[in-house]
């Protein structure tokens, strides 16, 4: 070997040392630091980093109906590339209340991804920045499903363009559904350790808070500025969250979407559902003991097959983590000072109910009452009562263009999915201290597919709020039009949840100047192409359907 072979061998190898080098710091550089062990994520691209299934509690089989506990600590570096575990689910891998008649047509979501297990408790962090002293607000998203399914395992809740639009960090989050977070056994069984029970699964995303305020400045994230927003399930939970005093002060902004909760179940009522549930697996409450044994040692599968006994899975106000109801009769106090936007689609139920009865959408005159009669329960009560043939007389007479379908959509929208948030803006302005800083949106803009003929409905915000309106055809449309003009609607949405998050106020130049909910001009922000704001839209329907008193669907 001569000099040169020499010289060039050796600047090769130095070279390569280089690279090594390199590499080793590009991999430390994916690694964070947790109360509990080191994760190592990955790039995410766009100048983004992304933390999947993070684990921030126990395996909840080692909990089973009762409180969750902190994860043990590890000392290797945990791989936290791809989604943890979703809980375990009751119908399938969707939601029932998201899914359609045939998935794969019509108006459909990305599916839901992972494997379902008890070991579920799992959150995702997107970040543009480790370590580097900046305090980004936090957007905690909370899926929904009801309180029985759902996850955030899935495409649709990506965070990677919203965190590196805003400069924010995402944080999704799993947590215990349906009996497993919310069968009420501490009256059934007492002494037995299910005192907490029948909120298991909201105690899991309080658990999940501490971990956010615990641990994410080395996720470039500041604590004192964490906004909770959730769709559907994941809106009723959050406004759940605000009345729970272990829940207090870990969130200082709420975004609740298409998703509320004015009452929990009643204690009675809901250790009525669980004798039931506890029936259907041969057991009994005669001995406490022996059952609460039981119950701890079932296969997961054995009690996901009895769990459709159990009818509604929901909060329970207990007197524990949840003394009283969410906005019942008030407006919860203890979070009264935080800001909080509630909104809804202007047509919930074209997905809710029309998704998976295709038949609705081609209703006539002379079938519209039975159709009602089906599936708008909410004109009724045991005080009141609407009677059909009047409510689609006055529908008519305020919308002389619907159709029969229109109608009818309209009507179940109105009475089932709208009513819990007028109820909730209600309280929120009838209170000083929220009034203020409370806001109330309406979706308008109508999804292209099919035509249009869903309309703005339930779920249609979320991809817009996430900016991800690429990886979401089924539910925005396919055509270079159809995504131009969602691209705007996201642009909209997703700036204006930027920037409540950042300040608690969501005015900002991509929408108009959007004045505080109150009583006597009842502003509602419509996100629309143009966006507008109008003075109690939907007012004669508010006044004729609150004439029922209002019963929260399922407690």
């Amino acid at each position: 070997m001569n000099r040169r072979e020499v010289l060039v061998g050796g600047a090769m190898l130095g070279a390569a040392g280089l690279l090594d080098r390199s590499a080793l710091a590009a991999k430390s550089d994916l690694v964070a630091t947790t109360t509990a062990g080191k994760v190592r994520g990955r790039d995410a691209g766009a100048g983004v980093l992304c933390f999947k299934g993070i684990a921030y509690g126990q395996d909840t089989a080692q909990t089973r109906f009762a409180a969750p506990k902190p994860p043990a600590p590890w000392k290797e570096i945990r791989d936290a590339s791809d989604w943890g575990p979703r809980s375990p689910q009751i119908s399938g891998a969707r939601s029932r209340h998201e899914a359609t008649a045939n998935p794969q047509q019509g108006y459909h979501l990305p599916p839901d991804e992972g494997p379902e297990s008890e070991d579920c408790l799992h959150l995702n962090v997107w970040t543009p920045g480790l370590r580097d002293g900046k305090k980004r607000p936090v957007m905690f998203y909370i899926h929904g499903g009801a309180y029985s399914n759902g996850t955030a395992n899935a495409a649709l809740y990506d965070g990677t363009r919203l965190a590196k639009r805003g400069d924010v960090v995402v944080v999704t989050v799993n947590h215990r559904l349906n009996l497993f977070g919310y069968l009420y056994l501490a009256q059934l069984l007492p002494g037995q350790g299910f005192d907490d029970s029948g909120n298991a699964g909201q105690l899991d995303l309080v658990l999940a808070l501490q971990w956010v305020r615990d641990n994410i400045a080395e996720f470039g994230g500041d604590p004192s500025r964490v906004m909770i927003f959730g769709q559907s399930g994941g809106g009723a939970k959050c406004a759940t969250l605000m009345a729970q005093p272990p829940a207090h002060g870990l969130f200082h902004r709420v975004i609740s979407m298409s998703g509320q909760q004015v009452t929990g179940a009643q204690p009675n009522h809901a250790s009525d559902r669980a004798k039931a549930l506890l029936k259907v697996l041969g057991l009994d409450t005669a001995t406490p003991e022996a059952t609460a044994k039981v119950l701890r040692a079932l296969p997961t599968a054995t009690l996901q097959a009895a769990a459709h006994s159990g009818g509604y899975y929901g909060p329970v106000t207990d007197g524990r983590s949840l003394p009283a109801d969410p906005f019942s009769p008030t407006d919860p106090q203890i979070s009264s000072d935080v800001p909080m936007i509630l909104g809804n689609t202007h047509d919930e139920t074209r997905v809710l109910i029309g998704g998976s009865q295709p038949a609705l959408f081609s209703l006539t005159w002379d079938t519209l009452p039975a159709a009602l009669e089906k599936n708008a329960p909410y004109l009724k009560s045991d005080k009141v009562s609407l009677p059909v043939p009047e409510v689609i007389a006055k529908y008519r007479e305020w919308h002389p263009e619907y159709s029969a379908s229109d109608v009818f959509f309209a009507v179940t929208t109105d009475s089932r999915s709208w009513r819990g948030q007028v109820i909730e803006a209600d309280r929120r302005a009838a209170d000083p201290t929220a009034q203020p800083h409370t806001w109330v949106y309406q979706l308008n803009w109508k999804s292209p597919v099919e035509d249009g003929r869903f309309g703005a409905p339930h779920t249609l915000d979320i991809p817009l709020a996430f900016d991800n309106i690429a990886i979401s055809p089924g539910m925005i449309g396919s055509s270079d039009a159809d995504k131009a003009q969602a691209q705007q609607m996201a642009d909209i949405v997703s700036e204006t949840y930027i920037a409540f998050a950042r300040t608690g106020n969501p005015n900002n130049p991509h929408a108009p100047q959007w004045p505080a909910f109150d009583l006597n001009q009842r502003a509602t922000m419509l996100f629309d192409l143009p966006s507008r704001i109008e003075d109690d839209p939907r007012s004669r329907e508010r006044l004729y359907l609150g004439q029922v008193p209002y019963v929260q669907p399922g407690t």
